[in-house]
């Protein structure tokens, strides 16, 4: 196989049918570059598998973006960048890495070109958090659409992006507010221990700072047992409650295991295991946006957090307490959880007064990162 036609093949796949235009466009004033662009940068170098195409874009975008003066190829590769699998939120990160690397006028020229793009491609985004201090730490708060308020908890080693795919979906019908629980995400660093009270004190503390009255509220794993534990602790506060693949009983050993382990060995060997229990096979095979951010911030999870958070929800009150729950409740399963599996949630729901049961179809533990829209219709 010729040098031409695997770099028309490379060239095909990052840019479309647009590729052999631009070629043709490039061969009416030489037929040298020409050859040149598909049989050497894309037959020769493009081609090689050392780097995926993904990779090679988001390198080329930050290559471009420092040299300057390459917009018109900047902008090709940045909606390249988006065809090979690059999430938007990915290409703003690019950006924002080249301030202390190529300074403020480069990565200001390559934020406008990434805007326009993402305006071309309609990309859209949930409301940029905010920094807010609670009573002892600051964390990022995410503020989307209006309506009645509906405040989201993540999972374990998560944050608020857990939710970004869900999060416009459900603005259309109500005002959404995610944030990042202490001992994740922005927040880290807050003082310690970790506990499901302290967890339910904070979303309280956010609440009147929000100067929420009542609202909804949905929790997701982790996140679904601090709903839990504040709805038996603040019910005149909440309009309804959401439980999404959540696992109040039976699981003490493994959850202490889970912490055991990651105190012993460290954070890469949790990678594995937690994305298989989280993920199907088929979402972990494409290694799309979702995976990759768990991944991340799983690896980049502080041991005392990620222990600290298994601890905190080992703790085995809660099965014992949800006939006490009268709030309005709604659980939501995942067909495929290997974690809160569909008969833990029907049992679940049989203990909870007139509680309604959703199972979503085909999906695994992480079901706002697999099938964000149909959680949010289930939500609301």
């Amino acid at each position: 196989m010729s040098r031409k036609i695997v770099g028309a093949h490379e060239m095909h796949a990052i840019d479309g049918e647009r590729s052999a235009a631009v070629v043709r466009t490039v061969r009416q004033t030489s037929p040298a570059v020409a050859d040149g662009l598909i049989e050497f940068a894309f037959g020769s170098i493009f081609a090689r598998a050392e780097l995926g195409r993904r990779e090679r874009e988001l390198v080329t975008c930050g290559i471009l973006s420092a040299i300057g003066g390459a917009e018109t190829q900047l902008r090709v590769h940045l909606s390249a960048a988006l065809r090979t699998g690059v999430d938007p939120d990915e290409l703003i990160a690019l950006c924002e890495h080249l301030t202390p690397y190529a300074g403020f006028p480069r990565a200001l020229n390559a934020l406008r070109e990434a805007r326009a793009i993402l305006k071309e491609h309609k990309v859209s985004h949930p409301g940029f958090p905010k920094k807010v201090q609670l009573h002892d730490h600051e964390t990022l708060v995410s503020d989307t659409g209006r309506g009645e308020p509906l405040v989201l908890l993540h999972a374990i080693g998560l944050d608020w992006r857990m939710w970004r795919d869900a999060i416009l979906p459900l603005a259309k019908h109500r005002r959404v507010i995610a944030y990042d629980l202490r001992g994740h995400g922005y927040a880290a660093p807050a003082p310690k221990p970790l506990s499901l009270k302290r967890w339910a004190e904070d979303l309280l503390n956010l609440a009147d700072q929000l100067k929420l009255e009542k609202f909804h509220l949905a929790g997701l794993s982790m996140g679904g047992s601090v709903a839990l534990e504040f709805a038996l602790a603040h019910p005149e506060r909440l309009k309804s409650l959401n439980v999404v693949a959540t696992s109040v009983h039976g699981s003490k050993e493994a959850f202490l295991q889970r912490a055991h382990d990651a105190e012993k060995h460290g954070m890469e060997p949790q990678i594995g295991t937690t994305l298989t229990r989280w993920f199907t096979p088929e979402w972990l095979a494409v290694n799309g946006w979702a995976v990759r951010y768990a991944r991340e911030r799983i690896v980049r999870s502080m041991v005392e957090n990620w222990a600290g958070a298994w601890k905190a929800i080992a703790e085995p009150h809660l099965f014992e307490r949800l006939q006490e729950i009268k709030v309005a409740t709604r659980l939501v399963a995942a067909e495929l959880d290997k974690s809160a599996t569909l008969d833990s949630m029907r049992e679940m729901a049989k203990k909870i007064h007139k509680a309604k049961l959703t199972v979503i179809e085909g999906a695994s533990h992480m079901v706002s990162l697999m099938r964000p829209a149909e959680l949010a219709e289930a939500i609301v």
